[in-house]
């Protein structure tokens, strides 16, 4: 990564705490696994897929929290710019709107401004991603039945954040010239969830219309 992207994209902009896998564990191998393919300019499209002898349940949980850490550092650069007057409604340009819901406060869906929504659906993913019934840590300790149903809803949902920087904010992105940042990150994302089929391809299409990559 050039210098100006490490300014851009530096610990400071997290939106949220990086979460980070314990040295030594087997999804810290993985991690790193997953890091080194990345680095060394694989085809993202190669890049995402499994490991062989891998458990493809460890393989999912490692990029979950790998997107999570990665679209936090995305939102939180245009954080600043995204707020209750600019972004008064989650929305991706005209044809989309997306509304929260959740297990306590909003039962049904609500309509909410961007920077509301992504505070809760942060707040929500760490929740998540942090609870060892459902991302259990221990090697050995099995996943849940739910695991790939949460998994999904996760993901959904960052992918939401992304419609929203792709639409909303890019001409930010563009101006700290880290968009080929941000379209790497996005492809990878993109590959991933079609390989292990965790998102609706129906879901996908707000950004059809502007996807800026190639080969998708």
């Amino acid at each position: 990564m050039s210098h100006a992207l490490k300014q851009v994209f530096n610990k400071d902009k997290t939106f949220r705490p990086k979460r980070k896998f314990e040295p030594g564990t087997q999804r810290f191998e993985l991690h790193k696994k997953a890091q080194a393919s990345l680095n060394a300019g694989l085809d993202l499209k190669v890049a995402v897929q499994l490991p062989p002898g891998e458990e493809q349940n460890d393989w999912v949980a490692v990029h979950v929290v790998d997107f999570f850490n990665r679209i936090n550092l995305i939102y939180g650069t245009i954080s600043d710019y995204c707020t209750e007057q600019s972004c008064p409604v989650m929305s991706g340009g005209p044809k989309y709107e997306y509304r929260w819901q959740d297990e306590h406060k909003y039962r049904k869906p609500t309509a909410l401004s961007a920077p509301q929504y992504m505070n809760l659906l942060m707040d929500w993913i760490e929740v998540q991603i942090n609870n060892e019934d459902i991302f259990p840590t221990n090697v050995g300790t099995p996943f849940p039945k739910n695991f790939l149903p949460v998994v999904k809803k996760i993901l959904s949902r960052l992918f939401r954040v992304f419609v929203h920087v792709y639409i909303h904010h890019f001409d930010r992105i563009t101006q700290m010239g880290s968009e080929a940042h941000v379209n790497t990150c996005y492809k990878h994302f993109y590959y991933f969830v079609k390989e292990f089929n965790l998102i609706d391809t129906k879901e996908l299409e707000p950004l059809v219309s502007v996807w800026v990559g190639s080969g998708a």
